[in-house]
């Protein structure tokens, strides 16, 4: 396990605290960590792009991430892009952290209880509504951009797409540039997990 924040009094004061659970083995210099923890105020683009870079090594470690405040649309994101323990830092004291991170390391997913009934909520809605709600639409797609990515999960290929949307083909890799690129996401492939994964088709 490591810790990831931009405050070194507080990552170095969470690695302690964390290095005096006995379940819990922080990782030495040059060793790869099974677990990530990273602590933030809130999470926006910036933190995401750290979370991703977190996950984006050899290890894949799992990360759990705590922040000063979260809303269901960033634990959205947040899950989406490979997170596997959501905490408010007022929440995070050693003990609760220390259950997440094991959580993590045993592939398991750690949500506060209030912010999954926000989640399952949203989630209810948008399906009793064929839609996504506010903080829903927010996090994640237009009407255009969901249809596009759609016919892209089903397999279909730029042209078909295309032709079916009565776009042009340079249209639909705009549209499939525009995803990848606003949420980090490497290609085609990896837009449609994420879309699955948040949700959002």
């Amino acid at each position: 396990m490591s810790v990831v924040a931009p405050d070194p009094v507080l990552e170095a004061g969470t690695t302690s605290t964390l290095a005096a659970c006995p379940d819990v083995a922080v990782t030495l210099p040059g060793e790869q960590p099974a677990v990530v923890v990273m602590l933030v105020d809130r999470f926006a683009r910036a933190e995401l792009d750290m979370l991703h870079a977190a996950r984006d090594t050899a290890s894949r470690p799992a990360v759990v991430l705590v922040a000063g405040e979260l809303n269901p649309a960033e634990a959205l994101h947040a899950l989406a892009a490979g997170a596997r323990g959501l905490l408010r830092r007022r929440d995070a004291d050693g003990q609760r952290l220390a259950r997440a991170v094991c959580a993590a390391a045993r592939g398991d997913c750690t949500v506060p209880p209030d912010l999954l009934d926000q989640l399952l909520e949203h989630s209810a809605a948008a399906r009793a509504v064929g839609d996504l709600p506010g903080p829903w639409a927010a996090a994640g797609l237009s009407d255009r951009e969901r249809s596009v990515l759609q016919m892209v999960a089903d397999g279909h290929e730029t042209s078909e797409i295309a032709r079916c949307l009565a776009y042009s083909q340079r249209t639909v890799t705009t549209i499939v540039h525009d995803i990848t690129q606003r949420f980090r996401l490497r290609n085609r492939a990896h837009a449609v997990a994420y879309a699955l994964r948040a949700g959002l088709l």
